[in-house]
């Protein structure tokens, strides 16, 4: 879309619219004052109409009251038969000129003489009796007849009968009792009171008031309304024509500026003129021209650092496993992020242990002081720790969320010379704090896996599958460079009886405590495993029978030698254990498992707690005899 057609798009959107708006909202104001001075004269003779029905109505009530008291009399037909009661009301009705007059008990009618199109009634009471007089002086022809408007016409209707109208557009029966409608193609407003009437339904007076009457103010009124309108329009796109001109010359200028800059033209400003906004555009056009330089430059240097953070990434995906390497990246990212000079970085070798610093960067020396009062903070108060001294600023950030009692899992320190860390650093060094505290749980993570993995989680040894794994690396060595490898095989003598007497937990004690034996009595050389069961074993590197015989005694007297207190506290258990000792050079790992296991077999079959060797024969090594 070019710009002549946006300024067109525009002219479109903030004058035209709006005008036509406008114009809808005048001609409706217009002819919401027609009807409103329609409204007006059909109300005015409305509230003629009224006055005159209450003045007939109260004449009415004096008409009714002089019936009333001469039925109240002594003598009054008021005490005979309903037949007497209407020969007088007749008689008296046609005396006084009366349109209607009704005579009631109740609501039994006693007598009903007159006209049945009687309105504005007057009521009285029979003293004495439960008698109700209703008069009426005229009939809603004579009423109509008085209320005679030029333009206005009146129709006089209680519920669904006519009694009377006059005047223009009387004629349709199924008039509504307000709003607008059109009669003979001509408008009209008709308003409606109600007042009352003989019986319970009330007289309806409606007011049909001709929209015409009006019209010539209201025709005037429009004329002049859309030649302003028009007027207004002409003069908008006049100005928006010259407008359009002018900033199409100001926009092709800094257009080619912005060509010349495009093309690395930094030579030729934006000529300025004036001082309005196009003016101080074109002076921060220039100003932009003249820094551009500047910011290529430092563009070169962000992607330098770029090629670094990216050369970092590798790096991390090679050391994602290594703690050190980690926390060494983590500890460079973390300073080049704020362009900081140095800083350190202290995590808890364990998660009872305090802090430790891990590793550092660049001299730290001269604020030390304030590295530790800035961690001291975080520490404290669970948030980013800050300081300054000698116009170098320092900021500790914890790694991982603070928990309670100021506890955290470390600490990014950093200091940069001059330049105080902007919120915008600190929101940076949480993050890199989070990822890289992320990235040492998921190292811790596979370490405990891995671990859980060949641990049997009862005992602490390597479990049946690291043993087996364990067994097959040496046995390669036996085949290999045909040095001598042991095995110790170990059985709990009578473990089932523990389990049956003193219950599985007791057992499961008896089993840790075995199995520290083999661990404390071990090699550093030597792999400590539980085979399964209540049956443990040792892998002996470098072994001959003579020398896994002497280990498997001091395991055995070990175990002998135990005191393992009872759970329910009524004294100490001890336990004996039988073991089985083979040696190979042949580099066969299931012979080598079966003769220790033959030799354990042997030794339990002699007695128990005692170790046999392997090859089984009558002059092995047995101890225990």
């Amino acid at each position: 879309m070019s710009f002549r057609t946006r300024l067109t798009s525009f002219f479109v959107l903030i004058v035209v619219i709006p005008m036509i708006a406008v114009a809808f909202l005048v001609f409706r104001l217009i002819s919401d004052s027609e009807q409103g001075k329609t409204d007006a004269r059909a109300n005015g003779v409305l509230g003629v109409a009224t006055s005159l029905y209450r003045s007939e109505s109260v004449a009415a009530s004096s008409d009714a009251r002089v019936i009333a008291r001469a039925l109240s009399s002594p003598t009054g037909a008021g005490h005979g038969s309903p037949r007497s009661i209407r020969a007088t009301i007749k008689t008296l009705a046609g005396q006084a000129g009366l349109a209607r007059v009704v005579v009631r008990s109740g609501n039994h009618v006693l007598a009903d003489v007159g006209s049945a199109d009687a309105v504005a009634p007057g009521e009285a009471t029979v003293r004495g009796r439960r008698l109700t007089v209703t008069a009426s002086e005229i009939t809603g022809s004579q009423y109509a007849g008085e209320i005679v408007v030029p333009g206005v016409g009146v129709v006089v209707r209680q519920g669904p009968r006519v009694l009377a109208s006059a005047g223009p557009a009387t004629g349709v029966r199924a008039l509504p009792s307000s709003g607008s409608v059109t009669i003979d193609g001509a408008g009209y407003r008709v308003l409606s009171r109600r007042l009352a009437g003989f019986g319970s339904t009330p007289v309806e007076l409606t007011a049909v008031a001709s929209v015409a009457a009006t019209g010539g103010s209201v025709t005037s009124s429009r004329v002049l309304a859309l030649a302003f309108i028009v007027a207004f329009l002409l003069l908008a796109l006049a100005f928006s024509v010259l407008a359009s001109r002018g900033l199409q010359g100001q926009v092709s200028r800094f257009l080619q500026a912005a060509r010349r800059l495009a093309g690395g033209d930094f030579s030729s400003p934006v000529p300025i003129e004036g001082r309005d906004e196009f003016a101080a555009l074109g002076q921060e056009f220039n100003n932009m021209s003249s820094q551009l330089e500047q910011r290529l430059d430092e563009l070169s240097q962000e992607r330098a650092r770029l090629r670094e953070a990216i050369r970092r990434i590798g790096e991390t995906f090679e050391s994602n496993l290594d703690r050190p390497a980690l926390l060494d990246l983590a500890l460079k990212t973390a300073i080049d992020s704020v362009r900081g000079s140095g800083g350190r970085i202290s995590v808890r070798p364990a998660h009872d242990q305090p802090l430790a610093e891990t590793i550092r960067h660049g001299s730290l020396e001269p604020v030390d002081p304030m590295l530790e009062e800035a961690e001291r903070t975080v520490l404290e108060a669970g948030d980013v720790g800050e300081g300054e001294a000698n116009g170098n600023h320092v900021i500790a950030v914890p790694m991982g969320t603070p928990e309670s009692g100021g506890y955290v899992h470390g600490l990014i320190t950093v200091v940069r010379p001059g330049e105080p860390f902007s919120a915008d650093d600190r929101e940076l060094l949480r993050s890199l704090a989070a990822q890289a505290t992320l990235a040492l749980e998921n190292v811790d993570l596979h370490v405990q896996v891995s671990r859980q993995a060949v641990t049997d989680e009862l005992t602490g040894l390597a479990n049946h599958g690291r043993f087996q794994d364990l067994l097959g690396a040496e046995i390669e060595g036996v085949r290999r460079y045909h040095h001598a490898l042991g095995l110790i095989m170990v059985d709990i003598d009578n473990f089932k009886s523990v389990n049956d007497t003193y219950g599985h937990q007791q057992g499961d004690v008896v089993l840790r405590r075995v199995a520290r034996v083999l661990a404390d009595s071990s090699r550093e050389v030597d792999y400590p495993a539980r085979y399964g069961g209540e049956e443990l074993a040792v892998i002996l590197p470098h072994t001959d029978i003579e020398g896994a015989y002497a280990i498997a005694e001091r395991i055995r007297t070990s175990i002998e030698a135990l005191r393992i207190p009872r759970m329910d506290n009524q004294g100490m258990l001890q336990v004996t254990a039988s073991l089985g000792v083979a040696s190979s050079t042949e580099g066969e790992k299931n012979a080598l498992i079966a003769e220790a296991d033959a030799a354990l077999y042997e030794a339990k079959r002699r007695g128990k707690n005692r170790t046999v060797t392997a090859p089984i024969q009558a002059a092995n090594l047995v101890s225990g005899e």
